[in-house]
């Protein structure tokens, strides 16, 4: 059974392929077209899915879409008559609703002349994202938890994952979110774009809890364990907020109300300078969406008795808070996969149509990220051979033909303090580099964040960069030992240790670990390997292999990503390329 899952007309558009249940191919949109959270119907990523897949649009048996426009209708109706939201409010929201339904037309603009004979489904928007962690995960039983902005009229949704099947029990339902609430801080500290949110949450340790009072105002926790947002702070229940979702960079209008300045003061402009007020406020949202989503589990664990935890939904990308969940939560065991947010809903609308054909089914767990494209060794020689007028003057090119000698070549380079881009196999699934399409370096240099600020990433000074290390190592180095494959959880470095890795030490001694086992990535695992053995440290600090831009996906970002910036060294496959120094 072939099943083709799609999310389209949402930022992260993405697709994947399943067979038999087996993930055969994941990726999102963004990599292809070049524009970081593309919005839209994913064309380019269905063709390569399709592609990996080695099959073609009539040998799909399912096209499974993560969304359903008539999913929780009669809350939709009730809520309109209520409160009798303005009239463009309700024609945004209706067309929205046709274009997911066309997804039969798209493909075959896609595909002209292919026939689809496959049945489509619509699967409701929460349910995709609980199928995408549970489904997946390592757990037979789990409590299953969605938590995002929202999705088919609902912004929460949790229940019991059982063998191949999940029982949904609760929902929260618009206008109430705490990822609406969180992005609506994020746009108040000037920070505007999609997908800011991270942002908000690197600035937060840089803080102090000095607007607690204030955002309990804006967050209301609930006997049940829900929550409410105070809804005369927001904007999106009642008045036109302008979403851009097709075929375009996706934007989101403002979320905050004239009030929520009358409540926290004037809000930061983008670019303006930051200020303590702001660091506070920063500090002050990540507390309170702690506290909401610490609550919601309490009630959670009461109910259902179980240690294990699946997260998913945008909120899941809150790393900071999920690395605090077996520290602060009755919950001993946290599975996070790797595309938690909306281009995981595509994996869990696949999962969720295979599940209901094939119960007795359970697919195969997710051990690793690398679903994407690769790339011959041959492709990547002929490449920069075609290039030489550009390189030669610059750079020298060495091909490797062993892995254990590429290694230790490579991690000579890194000790002694060169950044290198490293492009491997199978581009990652998700937003994270794990190690095929990363930017490594040094994480025993203080210097080092400033150094590739400077050299290549040209962001913030106060978002951090994370650490990749050895599994076996973690026990050692950070305080808790739990596997974090996908690098979801901020854990403490252990405060003796934190010296040693000043580059991938946050401010408050945290790190955004990716734990990396050798038999998921063996190539990685040799590499940080051969640097532990050079320097004592099984860790390498690992960064998006990007400058501004989407995750490099075709080795030809990857050579234009080092040719505009000061990479030093870049590696595709064997293909090593060093830039010369000029001293």
């Amino acid at each position: 059974m072939i099943v083709l899952g799609i999310n389209a007309y949402h930022a992260d558009a993405s697709a994947c392929l399943l067979r038999d249940g087996e993930l055969v191919a994941a990726a999102e949109e963004e990599r292809f077209r070049r524009i970081k959270h593309w919005a839209g119907f994913p064309s380019e990523a269905v063709r390569y899915c399709l592609r990996a897949g080695g099959v073609s649009l009539a040998d799909v048996n399912h096209v499974a879409l993560n969304s359903d426009p008539r999913a929780n209708r009669w809350r939709k109706i009730a809520y309109t008559l209520a409160r009798r939201p303005d009239a463009g409010w309700l024609l945004q929201r209706l067309r929205n609703s046709r274009r997911r339904a066309s997804v039969e037309a798209e493909l075959n603009l896609v595909y002209p002349g292919a026939s689809l004979r496959g049945e489509v489904h619509h699967v409701e928007h929460h349910r995709c994202h609980l199928a995408s962690t549970f489904l997946v995960s390592p757990f037979e039983s789990a409590v299953a938890l969605s938590v995002d902005g929202f999705g088919d009229f609902a912004s929460a949704a949790w229940g019991m994952g059982s063998a191949a099947s999940i029982a949904v029990d609760g929902r929260v339902f618009f206008p109430h979110s705490l990822g609406t609430f969180y992005e609506a801080i994020t746009q108040y500290l000037g920070f505007p774009h999609y997908g800011d949110e991270y942002k908000v949450m690197g600035l937060a340790p840089y803080g102090r809890p000095m607007f607690l009072r204030e955002m309990r105002e804006l967050v209301r926790l609930e006997e049940d364990g829900s929550y409410s947002l105070g809804l005369q702070y927001f904007r999106h229940h009642r008045d036109v907020v302008a979403h851009e979702w097709n075929n375009c960079a996706p934007e989101v209008g403002t979320l905050y109300a004239p009030e929520l300045e009358r409540l926290l003061g004037p809000a930061r402009a983008p670019g303006a300078p930051l200020e303590d007020r702001h660091r506070d406020i920063a500090h002050s949202a990540q507390a309170m969406y702690e506290q909401a989503f610490f609550h919601l589990l309490a009630r959670l664990h009461e109910r259902y008795r179980v240690d294990a935890l699946c997260l998913a939904g945008g909120c899941a990308m809150n790393s900071v808070a999920n690395g605090k969940v077996a520290r602060q939560s009755p919950f001993r065991r946290v599975f996070v996969q790797a595309a938690s947010g909306d281009a995981g809903g595509a994996l869990g609308a696949a999962l969720a149509i295979h599940a209901a054909r094939a119960p007795n089914v359970r697919p195969g767990r997710m051990e690793h990220a690398y679903w994407g494209p690769a790339y011959a060794d041959d492709e990547m020689a002929g490449l920069l051979a075609s290039r030489s007028a550009a390189l030669d003057s610059i750079a020298r090119v060495t091909a490797f033909k062993d892995g254990d000698s590429l290694v230790r070549h490579v991690a000579l380079a890194l000790a002694d303090g060169k950044v290198v881009g490293w492009f491997q196999g199978r581009m990652e699934w998700g937003p994270r580099a794990l190690g095929n399409r990363s930017i490594l370096a040094d994480p025993r240099r203080a210097d080092m964040k400033e150094v590739l600020n400077r050299k290549v990433k040209r962001r913030e000074s106060f978002r951090p960069f994370a650490p990749s290390i050895l599994r076996e190592a973690v026990a050692d180095w950070f305080e808790e030992t739990m596997d974090v494959p996908f690098m979801t959880q901020v854990l403490q470095v252990r405060a003796e240790k934190r010296g040693q890795i000043p580059a991938v030490t946050h401010v408050d001694g945290s790190g955004r670990l990716q734990t990396v086992r050798r038999e998921s990535n063996p190539l990685f695992y040799g590499l940080i390997e051969s640097f532990c053995a050079l320097t004592g440290v099984p860790i390498l600090l690992n960064t998006s292999f990007n400058e501004n831009e989407p995750v490099v996906c075709q080795p030809e970002e990857a050579l234009e990503c080092f040719l505009r910036t000061e990479i030093d060294v870049l590696v595709l496959g064997g293909q090593v390329v060093e830039r010369l120094r000029h001293d």
